[in-house]
């Protein structure tokens, strides 16, 4: 039983079978619902909500727990940021570690984060993870994570960025999906695909994943904060005469994690790997490329879709494909008007890479209500 939004032929093979295995697991409850960016992904498709009752896969949820988005609207005046959007990218990639990168120094709304205070109860735990953890909080990463400056349809000035756990989040994810894999082979349980090996409630190890799961969507939350507050302090300095920049609206919300929530009048484990809840109220952000266009939307509460709307435009090809078939020249010619890389390092991430997000909006009016829509004048990449 799968219910998708969007249309079967524009949807991969590999991903549809890669639903169906995961649907066909004994414990999903009801359907799998996928989303109007689904594709291909590993163990389970990006963009499809799981709901459970007694197991959880750590695979669907991917190594990138917690990742997700942060958007903040200011009011700002748009013609100042566009007259400086040179020295403001140099400012916030001088602020915040990009790629593989980490802070040289502690600042201490890192070291103060109460989070740091249950570290000791996670299962995998030395002293050289938790400096690397340290330091990477308020660290962008990279692939497709970013940093942007919108414009909405009025110029509104907006700052948006994608994040999540960073190594420390990769680190508990894998091991733990090791030993679910482990735990499937000595009990004999046979899976359509090995990636979807996964913990039942009643185990020790479930109970263990589950704090670990928690404790890092805390941490990639909190990234997102730290590093939204070392950008609006460069824009502070660099087009508000150093004052404070208000904050109009404020949203930050995961696309791939886990959480406990009532669904059909029961309570389920809600997986979503690239999707973002979407109650009947919540705010959420879904991002297009850089170039493209991203929205601000509210949601409406589908219940058919777990509460759930897409987390971005979703992949049309692998980062492969994308750096064999486009160049140099073609990431500069749709980057046009964008602050941003345009080198050989940042062609997987080209539009044409990704769905048309324009499809992915109208294949979901039933799910959310587009609250703005923005688009990117600065982009920085990891």
């Amino acid at each position: 039983p799968i219910k998708i939004w969007s249309e079967l032929e524009k949807v991969e093979g590999a991903a549809i079978n890669q639903l169906v295995n995961t649907a066909n697991l004994p414990f999903v409850f009801k359907h799998v619902a996928a989303m109007p960016d689904v594709h291909l992904g590993k163990g389970a498709t990006v963009g499809s909500v799981i709901a459970t009752k007694g197991a959880i896969c750590p695979a669907a949820v991917g190594v990138d727990i917690g990742c997700g988005m942060m958007a903040v609207k200011t009011p700002l005046d748009h013609r100042r940021v566009l007259d400086n959007l040179p020295a403001i990218r140099h400012s916030i990639e001088r602020s915040i570690p990009l790629g593989h990168e980490s802070n040289r120094r502690i600042t201490g709304t890192v070291s103060g984060w109460k989070g740091w205070s249950a570290w000791d109860g996670l299962s995998f735990t030395d002293k050289k993870l938790r400096e690397k953890a340290m330091s990477q909080l308020g660290s962008l990463g990279g692939g497709n994570h970013f940093i942007e400056l919108c414009l909405d349809t009025v110029n509104n000035v907006w700052v948006m960025l994608h994040s999540g756990s960073r190594n420390v989040g990769k680190t508990l994810a894998e091991r733990h999906i090791n030993e679910a894999k482990y735990m499937m082979e000595m009990m004999k349980v046979h899976l359509a695909d090995h990636d979807l090996a996964y913990f039942t409630e009643e185990s020790r190890q479930f109970k263990a994943y589950l704090h670990d799961l928690l404790w890092a969507q805390q941490y990639a939350f909190q990234n997102r904060i730290e590093m939204m507050g070392r950008v609006m302090k460069d824009l502070a300095h660099a087009v508000n005469d150093k004052n404070e920049i208000p904050r109009l609206l404020e949203v930050n919300c995961h696309h791939n994690y886990v959480a406990v929530e009532e669904h059909f009048g029961e309570s389920v484990y809600v997986t979503r790997k690239g999707a973002v809840r979407a109650r009947e109220g919540d705010l959420g952000i879904i991002p297009g490329s850089m170039g493209a266009k991203s929205f601000i939307v509210r949601g409406k509460g589908n219940e058919d879709a777990f509460h759930s709307c897409s987390h971005g435009a979703g992949r049309l090809m692998s980062r492969g494909e994308a750096k064999r078939r486009f160049t140099v020249d073609d990431l500069r010619r749709e980057t046009t008007g964008v602050e941003c890389r345009k080198d050989a390092g940042v062609i997987d991430e080209i539009p044409s890479a990704y769905k048309n997000i324009d499809e992915v909006m109208a294949n979901q009016t039933d799910l959310v209500d587009v609250v703005a829509q923005l688009k990117q004048v600065l982009c920085i990449k990891g």
